[in-house]
């Protein structure tokens, strides 16, 4: 069962505050330790943020030599939660609040829980590198030697072009 923290509760909290420790194996992550996250949900009248620290250590794969290898995860969240439905234009609750650069707001379309669970899935998943690369030293194997690459015979016609100088 998916850890979740409820919406009602969290108003009738010391603060509008909750904290929470969290160690979760996820599904569709390649995790060799459970990836573990420090938390704080904070009431803020028509939002939910969470902000906190997610570590473990996942196994990727090369994009270059196509190995195995362990990548270690450590980034902060930093997250807002509208708690009713977000309608552009609409100035019902007349409530401003400042979005963060890179900060999103999930619509909790009325929800009254928020699914931990699901907010580290999409974390690390956010979080994990564009390229996937198992050193900095790494060039490929030998599966993408500079050899192979030259020895391609539709490559043969550029060999023997002469380029003359028209001055």
């Amino acid at each position: 069962m998916h850890k979740v923290v409820s919406i009602e509760d969290l108003e009738g909290s010391k603060n509008k505050t909750l904290t929470c420790k969290v160690e979760e194996n996820i599904d569709g992550i390649n995790a060799l330790t459970p990836i573990s996250a420090d938390l704080t949900f904070r009431s803020l009248g028509d939002f939910v943020e969470v902000q906190g620290n997610v570590k473990g250590i996942v196994k990727l794969e090369c994009d270059l030599c196509l190995k195995e290898f362990e990548y270690n995860l450590d980034f902060d969240i930093d997250e807002l939660y509208a708690k009713h439905a977000l309608i552009e234009g609409s100035e019902e609750s007349g409530q401003e609040f400042e979005i963060k650069d890179g900060q999103f707001v999930t619509d909790l379309n009325g929800a009254d829980e928020i699914d931990i669970y699901d907010l580290l899935y999409q974390s690390v998943i956010l979080n994990l590198p564009n390229k996937k690369v198992c050193g900095i030293n790494c060039n490929g194997g030998d599966k993408f030697s500079k050899e192979e690459e030259m020895s391609d015979p539709r490559m043969d016609v550029f060999k023997n072009i002469k380029i003359e100088d028209n001055k």
